[in-house]
Parts: C-alpha cells; structure tokens; sequence
C-alpha cells in the first residue's frame, strides 16, 4: 500500500485528517499561494481552490514519489466575490471581520489526491454559505484580540466563540469550513483503497 503525504503542515488540517484513523506524514508543500492571486478571477472560486490544492500535492512529488498526496486549499470569497485572505494582525482581523458583519460569504475547500508516480488525481470540492450576524466593532474587537485568528481567512474560528458571529451555515460537511473537508476526503481515500468500505 502507497503511504499518504498530507501536503500540509496546518494542525487543523492534521488533525482532522487524524479522525480518518489512516496513517499518514506530513510535508510542508513547496508551493507560493499568493503568487496564484492573479488567476482567482479568471478561474472562480472552485477551479482555482483545486488549482492550489494541485500546486501544493505537485511540489511534493519528488520528495514522496511513490506516495499518496494529499493536498487541499480553502478560499474564502467576500460577499462582493473577493478574494479574502488571512488577516495576519489584530487590525486586518477586525477590518475583515466588520466587513463580513451581516454579510452572506463561501468557502470554497479544493482537494486532490495525487498518485505521485502516475501523476492521476481525483479531487473533491466543498463549499459552505456562511451568514453573518450584524455585530459591532467592539464585538469584532473583543473576539480577535481574545481568541487571535490571525491565520484564518474571514478572521474567525468556528471551533471557539467565533460561532457566536454567525445565524446560519450551509454546507454537506462542517469539517470543511475548519479546513479539511472529511467526508470527500474520505471518499477519495476510499477510491483508492486507503480506506476500507465501497
């Protein structure tokens, strides 16, 4: 049985894919996101999520040739169609956040897994249709200087008190909006034999 790279060093994205009880290492993906910005409106959200996602999988096939490669890319795309990056400080984070306030945005999850010695992929997309509740600075203000998703495009977690900015998510998989969407994933494992079950 190939082994399976996750092309990934997000811990959120670790430990998700831990719940599939697969084994698996990770690898950090040699692969520059943001010098992909210019594509995401020629693309659209889901094609350029897998193009990311592929990116990451690819830059990783020398180093694991005979591997299983696991990569994925979450865009968040503001409700005018932005492109919504992770804020990286308390300031963008609120900014970010008072954008969203009572605001409909998506996250749109690419996967791919690729037979690094063939070169075949099978992907997966997921997106989920957040709601935002209308809230205030001080509310944003209160919840990044307290829980810091600094790394989290659209400036929240879903795991902590972040829940509390929302009234409504739509999606097939919760596990998408963390990062790591485990029901496709699951299925693409399955596909391959990485996983038990039709």
């Amino acid at each position: 049985m190939q082994n399976l790279v996750l092309a990934s060093t997000s811990r959120y994205r670790r430990d998700l894919l831990a719940r599939l009880e697969v084994p698996f290492i990770s690898a950090a993906p040699a692969f520059d996101e943001r010098a992909e910005d210019a594509r995401f409106g020629e693309l659209g959200a889901e094609a350029f999520a897998l193009r990311l996602a592929m990116g990451k999988a690819r830059s990783l096939r020398d180093e694991h040739p005979d591997a299983w490669i696991l990569g994925a890319d979450q865009v968040a795309v503001g409700p005018g169609g932005e492109l919504l990056h992770k804020p990286g400080s308390e300031e963008r984070a609120i900014a970010q956040l008072m954008r969203l306030s009572g605001a409909v945005f998506r996250l749109v999850t690419g996967v791919v897994l690729l037979d690094a010695s063939g070169g075949d992929a099978r992907t997966a997309v997921d997106v989920q249709t957040l709601t935002m509740r209308s809230y205030g600075e001080e509310e944003a203000a209160t919840y990044v200087r307290r829980h810091r998703p600094l790394d989290c495009a659209g400036s929240f977690r879903i795991e902590d008190a972040g829940i509390k900015l929302f009234t409504r998510i739509d999606g097939a998989d919760f596990t998408g909006i963390i990062g790591l969407p485990l029901i496709a994933v699951a299925g693409l494992l399955r596909d391959v034999g990485l996983l038990p079950g039709p």
